[in-house]
């Protein structure tokens, strides 16, 4: 099969899952039900493939099955070990199947949790916040009004998000809640500017599909 027959294929089934997905217009119906079913099994298809190639073949190529080379039987052995390690929490999971064994699954689960919060946590604080104060502590030399907003928009942003209780709790903790509700309005204001975002982002994809879309039929007809 040559290129030009693949893209012809591959434009044709672009065009039906289109106009599947725009049949939703007209109310929730199979066709619309088929091209979802069909981009979730091609995304979970995709997503194991690259979890194979990517994640579980190096490390067994590094652990279970990497030569020992220059290595001691004491390190090979630790190194096996290590490898085995995801997999035996991975099966522990397999037990959260039955109601009777599910308390041994959650050991497994647990490390799993564990695990995420912890990058988690490491992620938001190095990526986002200690970046953010750094930023907002370096504007205050260029521009002092926009350092100020930003400086202030830290900190009461990250007071709202403590949830803390402010009721009948003093002087002290009702001017918390005032940063609080500050806070609040800088993420309203945040998440009304991503959504907006997100809106001409969504317009600008919509567009560019409809012109290809619109573009094969024309080139095929005229053809």
């Amino acid at each position: 099969m040559t290129p030009e027959n693949l893209d012809t294929i591959a434009g044709w089934v672009s065009f039906v899952l289109t106009l599947l997905i725009f049949s939703y217009l007209l109310g929730d119906n199979i066709l619309y039900r088929l091209a979802v079913n069909v981009l979730v099994g091609v995304a979970a298809g995709y997503v194991a493939i690259v979890a194979v190639e990517s994640v579980l073949v190096p490390w067994l190529d590094d652990t279970l099955l990497a030569a020992q080379g220059d290595r001691s039987d004491a390190t090979m052995v630790a190194v096996r070990v290590m490898g085995m390690v995801p997999f035996l929490f991975g099966s522990l999971l397999l037990f959260k199947s039955s109601r009777r064994l599910a308390p041994v699954g959650n050991l497994g689960l647990a490390v799993l949790i564990g695990v995420g919060t912890a990058v988690a946590i490491v992620g938001a604080a190095s990526g986002t916040v200690i970046p953010l104060v750094k930023a907002a502590g370096e504007s205050m030399g260029d521009d002092a009004l926009e350092g100020a907003v930003m400086v202030v928009g830290v900190i009461t942003t990250l007071i709202y998000f403590q949830y803390w209780t402010v009721e009948h709790q003093g002087r002290v903790m009702r001017a918390v809640g005032v940063l609080g509700t500050i806070g609040r309005g800088f993420v309203t204001v945040t998440l009304g500017a991503l959504y907006a975002g997100a809106i001409l982002t969504s317009v600008a994809v919509f567009s560019d599909v409809v012109r290809e879309q619109l573009q094969f039929i024309l080139d095929k007809v005229g053809g």
